[in-house]
This record gives structure tokens, sequence and C-alpha cells, in this order.
């Protein structure tokens, strides 16, 4: 499987990506530059996180110009797989490709920390070999708050939209448990054709067993079990 992974000016997670893909998954992988327009006949697009343009005006919304997003609507309009985490789930939602918005975090603090998770549906390419059972994910944002109005809230929750929920260690989904006031505890969604996917925590940070954590592994090997098979 071939994946092409994006590098805005100001990622910094593209690296930690591109090795958990190559030295932990052992699949093939291409850098694509925001200004490319060639997506190199990658399968699946990732775009990381960091802080594409410093974060200026909103995070995103610059990156959502870039040459290359055209190409990669497209290609996600034509139901090419595509995952946006942290910066990548924000640029995401200015694109339009998935619905709502990231706002700044109810704190008004930048959180970097693990937390809790509980996958909220086996139904998507990125969650089919999850359980029930919550997992450990680092975050690191400072507009990582989920916000949609309440028919969309409730499109998601009819559709099936909604990947993982901010929860405690047991899986119990509270007020306590939510890092930075996203509604309804949403940690990530896809949207309703359910081939883009964008979630806040970072999986690819807690796949390598060097660092005991390997909670964020699964993800990965859903997208690839499901695709090969």
């Amino acid at each position: 499987m071939k994946f092409g992974v994006v590098v805005f000016p100001g990622s910094n997670c593209d690296m930690d990506m591109i090795y958990i893909l190559e030295k932990i998954m052992k699949q093939e992988v291409v850098k694509l530059w925001h200004k490319d327009t060639n997506l190199q006949e990658a399968d699946f697009i990732i775009l990381p996180g960091g802080f594409s343009y410093g974060d200026y005006l909103r995070s995103g919304a610059i990156a959502r110009f870039s040459p290359i997003m055209s190409e990669i609507i497209g290609f996600a309009n034509a139901g090419g797989y595509v995952m946006g985490i942290c910066n990548g789930f924000q640029i995401l939602t200015e694109s339009g490709l998935l619905p709502g918005a990231l706002l700044h975090n109810i704190s008004h603090k930048f959180i970097c920390k693990n937390i809790y998770l509980k996958p909220n549906t086996r139904n998507t390419l990125v969650t089919n070999l999850y359980d029930n059972k919550p997992i450990k994910i680092p975050i690191a944002h400072a507009e990582g708050r989920y916000f949609a109005d309440k028919n969309t809230l409730n499109s998601l929750i009819a559709h099936d939209q909604i990947l993982f929920k901010y929860s405690d260690r047991d899986g119990n989904i509270t007020n306590e448990s939510n890092p930075n006031g996203s509604l309804m505890n949403i940690a990530g969604v896809c949207n309703k054709e359910k081939n883009v996917f964008g979630m806040m925590p970072h999986p690819e940070r807690a796949a390598d067993g060097e660092l005991n954590n390997q909670d964020g592994r699964l993800l990965f090997e859903s997208i690839i079990s499901e695709v090969i098979a």
C-alpha cells in the first residue's frame, strides 16, 4: 500500500508519520510538498500535525489554499482515502472535506499530554480493529475544540460518523475527561462516505513499542488490513 504524507511549511509531525508507516508498518511512503499537484499515485493521503503557515488567521485556514489541496479535494471527492491528524484535521474542516470546525481550547491554553479515547464506531476503515475499550493517545493542540451546529451533530450521529470520543481511563464519557471542551467529547469524525477521516489526538505518537504505548498502532493496522483484504 502506498501512502502520501503532505508537508506544509510548519508541519512538524510529518517525519513521525513517515517513520511509523515505513519502519513500523512496512509500507511504501512518499512525501508530497504542499506546492505539488501530483499525488504520485498514493492510495491513502495523510495530512500530518504541526503548525502550517504558523497557524496565522486560523489553524489550517491558509494551508487549505495550497496547490496540493485542490488535488486532494478531487481525490477525496472521487472516493480516495484521506486522513488529517491534528493540524491536518483542521485543514480538512477548513477545506470542507469534513463537517464542523476546530476552535480554541476552552482553557485558551496549549494542551500537550496523554489522554484517553473511546472508539465510537468500528464501521470505518480506520477503526475496524478497535473494540469498545478506551485507548491512551497523546494530544498536542491549542485549537482542538470540536464544534458544529445541532443539525450537523445530529447528522454525525445518524450516519455513524463519530470516530472517537474523549473519555476517562475506564471509558466513561464525562466533562472531566474532555480536555478541550469539544461538543459531545468528539475527538475525531469522518465524512458520510467514510473515506475522509480526521482526529485531533496523535496515533503516530503511540504506535512504537519503544514508547511503551502502541494503542495508536491498531489504527494503522485497521487501514492496511482492510485495504489489502
